[in-house]
């Protein structure tokens, strides 16, 4: 999916952000197949299963477990048809997910090649907090961040003054 070229900026803040929420000795559920993040993840020693690729909009089977004490969900929910139904699922009492955000000046992305590679939603801060607290969350930190690139034009200039990620830890009401 990346190509070699690893958003490094979005992994150390979602580091940092996940090592101030949650304990290493913690039990991490990462929905989302294996890959780059959760592999850092491990290395740092967090203990993380991944999910096995299950269209989370049709089973939500793999949240309902208590064999976990946190879900993570890092740019996941903007692919779903309905983040409602897997979120109102989980059964971990802690939930640390991030979502790209509705930019203005640009729409959605659309990969031409691979359908699970495909934004339904790109959200506003206040609906991804609505849809958290309305599917029984209770919001605990909150942030966003920029991720600026080092191309030149317009666009470019509005992505390092424009947060584009949006970073949230909750806990089951």
């Amino acid at each position: 999916m990346y190509e070699g070229k690893f958003p490094k900026k979005r992994y150390r803040h979602t580091l940092k952000f996940l090592n101030e929420v949650i304990s290493k000795e913690e039990k991490i559920l990462d929905l989302g197949v294996p890959n780059p993040f959760s592999e850092i993840l491990t290395n740092e020693g967090f203990q993380v299963t991944n999910t096995k690729g299950e269209d989370l909009d049709l089973d939500t089977n793999v949240v309902k477990t208590d064999d976990f004490d946190v879900v993570t969900a890092f740019e996941i929910f903007e692919h779903l048809v309905s983040p409602f139904n897997v979120l109102q699922d989980i059964r971990a009492k802690k939930l640390v997910a991030s979502v790209p955000l509705k930019l203005w000046f640009a729409s959605a992305y659309r990969s031409k090649t691979d359908e699970w590679d495909r934004h339904y939603h790109e959200f506003e801060d206040w609906q991804f907090d609505w849809l958290l607290e309305k599917s029984g969350w209770r919001i605990v930190k909150k942030e966003q961040f920029t991720n600026p690139v080092k191309n030149i034009g317009i666009r470019p200039i509005l992505r390092r003054i424009t947060p584009r990620y949006y970073l949230v830890y909750a806990e089951r009401k």
